[in-house]
């Protein structure tokens, strides 16, 4: 007697992007997250998830007194281990899609800094 037919395999299906909440309530906390640096700027989320380079996530971005949250699409590009030297926050840094959500948070948030993104304080990344 032979086994029933096993289906074919279907194509690999990518994981669906995880969806994290990230609530900045300050502007110092704002700046102490934002990456400039990234071409289309990105901002730090504080997780103890586990993530690895190029994860694509989506955050519902919440800035200061905004009850509108931004729904933002990006790779992860940055992570900071537990433990890590300095006492660093535990999280991932996230590069903004270039698409339009992307666009509008980078403008939101360099809005929100104004002249404060070029201090030499410290930040959550570098």
């Amino acid at each position: 007697m032979s086994e029933p037919a096993k289906p074919a395999a279907s194509a690999a299906i990518a994981p669906r992007p995880s969806v994290l909440s990230l609530n900045i309530n300050s502007k110092s906390a704002l700046y102490a997250g934002y990456m400039p640096h990234l071409k289309n700027g990105g901002i730090f989320i504080p997780t103890s998830r586990n993530y690895s380079i190029g994860d694509e996530v989506f955050m519902l971005l919440s800035l200061m007194d905004d009850p509108a949250k931004l729904p933002i699409a990006g790779t992860v590009v940055w992570i900071t281990p537990a433990g890590a030297q300095n006492s660093k926050a535990q999280g991932i840094g996230v590069h903004f899609n270039a698409d339009e959500s992307g666009v509008e948070a980078r403008r939101k948030i360099e809005g929100l800094l104004g002249g404060v993104m070029q201090s030499s304080r410290p930040t959550h990344t570098l």
